[in-house]
């Protein structure tokens, strides 16, 4: 599933080719793409002909906001109580979604699910193998929260003043449950999942299955400070391409190729050379260094 890094890739390529750009109208190939509304024509009834202001990112989340005015400028950060006065759009890709600017003429996969098409001949397209990434229809003037519901759910960004050590610290005080599934609770902290909170636990030579409680002071000031310095380190990369994750022109991201651990097992660590290990911690995998990480 594309995480932070790789949705914040889509976010920026998307600003860089849709924005101010007038939707002219779109095609639905899988109904159930659609979360909101139940009705496919009011879908796209009520997004042609809207320009877009920009796009944010919220956890794994990708929000476009419309405009009345293609010279109206968007706001800086999204807001968890925003409204968006004209509308807009919500996508979450799930497992395997890809959204691809493409030119019109280029042939239409078996896997597109979605089609917006936007002038000179381009469009976005949705494509999704496993058919588990949606796409809402964002009423004028609705918390956009009240649509897309999982937006409730989130915790702080990992950017933001909120993501304290103090804050992490008092949600690990007496928490009887292993530090990497704590970092893949979306209600912790958004956005991260399983290959990043793997690489900000080797950098912080903490062992996976550690438990929240025992971390000491000095091990989650350090944890605070990896997590963010990782997700900048993917960002910078474009992301991880490990299966499906391509940016909006098509291209994989380039973190993979240098991961300290993730998707490694039995290799060398890159530090000590001790070969990587693989576990399952609440039927999810984690890579580690027994040796980094004792």
């Amino acid at each position: 599933m594309p995480e932070l890094p790789e949705v914040e890739t889509v976010k920026g390529g998307l600003n860089q080719v849709s924005r101010n750009q007038i939707i002219q109208g779109g095609e639905v190939l899988l109904k159930r793409t659609i979360a909101h509304p139940v009705s496919i024509d009011e879908f796209i009834r009520e997004l042609s002909g809207k320009a877009i202001a920009g796009w944010y990112r919220r956890g794994k989340y990708l929000l476009a906001e419309f405009q009345a005015n293609p010279e109206n400028q968007q706001q800086q950060q999204f807001s968890d109580l925003q409204t968006f006065p004209n509308g807009g759009l919500a996508v979450h890709l799930r497992m395997t979604g890809q959204l691809l600017w493409v030119s019109q003429d280029e042939p239409v996969s078996k896997h597109t699910r979605v089609r917006l098409f936007f002038p000179n001949q381009q469009e976005l397209r949705f494509v999704d193998q496993r058919t588990f990434g949606k796409i809402w229809g964002i009423p004028n003037s609705i918390p956009v929260s009240k649509i897309v519901t999982g937006l409730q759910n989130l915790g702080p960004e990992p950017f933001s003043e909120e993501f304290s050590i103090k804050y992490l610290t008092d949600q690990f005080n007496r928490r009887q449950r292993p530090i990497k599934t704590a970092l893949l609770d979306q209600k912790l902290v958004a956005g991260v999942g399983n290959i990043y909170a793997d690489e900000t636990l080797f950098l912080s030579g903490i062992q996976p299955t550690t438990l929240c409680a025992d971390l000491t002071p000095s091990q989650i000031k350090t944890l605070h400070s990896q997590l963010i310095q990782v997700l900048k380190t993917a960002i910078d990369a474009g992301g991880s391409t490990i299966r499906n994750f391509l940016n909006v022109s098509g291209v994989n991201g380039n973190y993979a190729g240098q991961a300290w651990v993730y998707n490694r097992a039995g290799q060398p660590c890159r530090v000590c050379e001790t070969p990587i290990e693989r576990l399952k911690i609440a039927g999810r995998s984690a890579h580690f260094c027994p040796r980094c990480q004792p």
